[in-house]
Order: structure tokens, then sequence, then C-alpha cells
């Protein structure tokens, strides 16, 4: 009986073992889809940028001359589809806008995805495609989760005016273990070193690079931190921390109510308020009499 119940726990253990190992395997994979022309009505064209992983796809929306341009910065597992609603606002108030799909994503190439290491490197060249496509325009960019680290991780200095950061992971160890938590309860945070030691082996990077908190204090424009109320993947604290490690001048808004989601969906017209102001403000010196 001891036998079967030692040879049972072994076998739990094994598996348990395997699951994480796929989870490692799943979190870094790539997540590729076809994604196409704009959408009609939509009035954007489709880019290739080059960066050192290979081409990063998306689209470029122009808009009214001097009135900036924002780079849009979708989550993990997302692409430039999970900006649109974001782009739609935006090109409404005559921005240009530029969509990407970050490596691994979408359609741009990468072998996996980097948990804004790697991304950061599509970060700079989109960034560079629009000042050459878009001489002497202010520029803004939105991040979203895994953009807002990829976007503060490729350390923009002032090449940027003005930066929304939207639920921002501080360092990867605190994005793991809130994961594992939020699904396995309690038990996730004792499983947590068992998923991180598989990152340094499958993106040949360490830990320490994977740390957006640290990069923070080396922005140098106008910053707006975003995170959810009740965000079980960034806690607020969490939020609050990346906010203060931000030098001025800068701004916070919890959003009440709101998990680890897609904020300009949850509060639509309060973000087109604060954002709207917020770019307007930095990309054109002065914020809308009328909302």
């Amino acid at each position: 009986m001891a036998k079967r119940g030692l040879a049972t726990f072994a076998c739990l253990l094994l598996l348990g073992l395997a699951a994480l190992f796929g989870a490692g395997e799943y979190l870094s994979s790539p997540a590729r889809r076809a994604i196409g022309a704009a959408p009609p009505g939509f009035p954007a064209s489709s880019v290739a940028i080059a960066s050192a992983a290979g081409p990063v796809q998306g689209w470029m929306a122009r808009g009214t001359p001097g009135a900036g341009v924002v780079l849009l910065l979708h989550g993990v597992r997302g692409n430039r589809l999970q900006m649109l609603g974001r782009a739609r606002f935006l090109t409404g108030l005559g921005y240009g806008v530029l969509l990407i799909d970050q490596q691994a994503h979408g359609e741009s190439a990468g072998k996996r995805i980097g948990f804004g290491v790697r991304e950061a490197d599509g970060v700079r060249a989109a960034l560079a495609y629009l000042k050459r496509e878009q001489p002497g325009e202010r520029s803004g960019v939105i991040g979203m989760s895994l953009g807002a680290a990829a976007l503060v991780l490729s350390r923009p200095g002032r090449e940027i005016d003005a930066l929304v950061i939207e639920a921002m992971y501080p360092t990867i160890e605190e994005a793991i273990e809130n994961r594992l938590r939020l699904h396995l309860g309690s038990a996730g945070g004792a499983l947590a070193p068992l998923l991180l030691w598989q990152l340094p082996l499958r993106l040949d990077l360490t830990l320490e690079q994977l740390r957006p908190i640290d990069a923070a204090g080396a922005l140098a424009c106008p910053t707006l931190v975003v995170g959810g109320e009740f965000d079980k993947h960034t806690s607020e604290l969490e939020t609050r921390r990346i906010y203060a490690a931000v030098p001025e001048p800068k701004q916070l808004w919890i959003v009440p109510g709101a998990a680890h989601t897609d904020f300009h969906g949850f509060a639509t017209r309060e973000y087109e308020t604060r954002i709207g102001n917020f770019m307007a403000l930095h990309l054109r010196g002065f914020v809308p009499s009328k909302q």
C-alpha cells in the first residue's frame, strides 16, 4: 500500500512538472495570426518595418499635419487588432497612428515572446520609422501590459514626448507569481521558481533583464501610469510602485472596478477624456476646452 501511494505521488509530481514545463513553453511560444489589411472604415496602410528580429508588421494611419503621432503597443499574445479601438479614437482627433504586431505576435517575425526585452527592438524600429515618415511631428506611445514593458525596456530617452503605461508588470518574478496564484491559489507562489528557471534557458535572457520597473527611472517624457483597481496580474500596489519609480512630470490613474483588461473598452468615456487631454497637452500644447 505504501509503495502504491509513493508511486501515485511520483506520478502526480511528474505530471505537475510536465504541466509547468508545458506552461513555460506556452508562455514564450509565438502567438502568430494572419491579420491582413486594415478593416473598412479605418484609413490605414500596411507597413513592414525592418528590425533585428525580422520585419515588424503593422498599419499606419496618417493624421492632420502638425497634430502629432501615436505608437500603439498591444499586450502579450495579442496583436495590433487589440489596439484598434484606441486607434479609431485617436485618428478621430486628428492624430497619426502606428499600430504594430510585436515580435513573435500577429504577423511579425520572432522565434519567442521575450516579455518586453526582445520586443524592445521592434519598438525602437517603430519609433525610428515614425521619425522618418513623420518628420517634425511630436510623438506619443500607449503601451498595454507587454507593450508598456517593451517601450520602457527600449529606453527611448527623449525620442518620445508623451507615454501612457497600462498594466505593466514591475518584475518578471512578480508577474509569474501573480499569475500562478490566480490560477492555482496559494500553492502557485511556491511553484513560481520552477517556471522562472526556464525563462533564461528558453530566451537566453537573465531575470535581471526582465525588470521594467528598474528602467522606468530613465524615462524622460511626461508619463501617465494606468492600472486596474482589481487587477490580479499587476496589482494596484505594483502599479503604484511603478508610478513612484517614474520621474516627473507624471500622472496616475487607477481605474475603478477594473481588472487586467482593456481599459479603453472598460471605461471608454473616461479613458478617452483622460488620454485625449494628456496627449493634447503634451503633443499639441493645450487641453481641448470641450470634451
